[in-house]
């Protein structure tokens, strides 16, 4: 399985993925899920993919050789002209590698499971967010739905609805994404460390910072163990319901 996450905030972009893959138990392995395409002082696009992976990886080698939209010349994500354009590229790839595979696949009874989070910024637009499905279509985040995820959402989820906002601060947007993360990590083993953190400031169209973050970074670590105590502390202060101190009825 998969968790990652995007952030679209006022001051530009927070995007962070697992690491971890598995066909079952005796297969786990780490592999990056977070591409990167940088053309410094003109565009920086990042896709985090979840799914099959070996979809996403054919997905990707298309992206890298490039594809025609509407009879068009054959466009990367390297010459797209706009962010719209590269998510509309992105999906075309999917149905790409859809229409070569898919057919094998339905008959060995494996499911085409593929979605992708494109984010970034290319010169002349604003920074963008889109959450690309395995049918090539795809939705845009919005100052009101800030952030958009993949993968084994549910146990992240909690934290950004309540704490994140459009105007939110790329570092508390790193905080919030990290401890997303952690409430994953804890409640499914089929997400796991490390994880590929990136952090794009707007209109710089340079990467602000990418890292790989293992079980003893010296940030993460102690983030975690503060987190959990910080719960704890907010459940002993909340109010008790004393409905058991009356009488049962008889």
């Amino acid at each position: 399985m998969t968790y990652c996450v995007g952030l679209l905030l006022r001051d530009g972009l927070v995007m962070l993925a697992d690491t971890r893959t598995n066909a079952g138990v005796d297969h786990i392995s780490t592999y990056s899920k977070m591409y990167p395409v940088l053309q410094p002082g003109e565009r920086m696009l990042c896709l985090m993919a979840a799914g099959n992976l070996a979809i996403t990886q054919a997905v990707w080698s298309r992206l890298q050789e490039g594809l025609a939209l509407e009879g068009e010349e054959r466009q990367t994500l390297r010459s797209v002209p706009t962010m719209f354009q590269a998510a509309q590229l992105v999906g075309a790839a999917i149905r790409a590698v859809f229409a070569q595979d898919g057919p094998a696949m339905k008959a060995q009874d494996v499911r085409f499971d593929v979605s992708i989070m494109l984010g970034g910024q290319i010169m002349g637009g604003p920074p963008k967010l889109y959450l690309v499905y395995a049918a090539g279509n795809f939705i845009e985040a919005t100052p009101d739905t800030p952030f958009l995820q993949i993968g084994e959402h549910k146990y992240g989820k909690p934290i950004l609805d309540r704490a994140l906002s459009h105007t939110t601060g790329l570092e508390d947007g790193v905080l919030l994404t990290l401890v997303s993360m952690d409430s994953t990590l804890r409640s499914n083993l089929t997400v796991g460390l490390p994880l590929d953190l990136l952090v794009y400031e707007r209109d710089s169209f340079a990467i602000r910072l990418q890292r790989r973050i293992t079980e003893e970074d010296p940030y993460f670590r102690p983030l975690r163990e503060a987190w959990s105590e910080a719960l704890r502390e907010a459940y002993r202060r909340l109010p008790r319901p004393g409905w058991l101190d009356k009488p049962a009825p008889s």
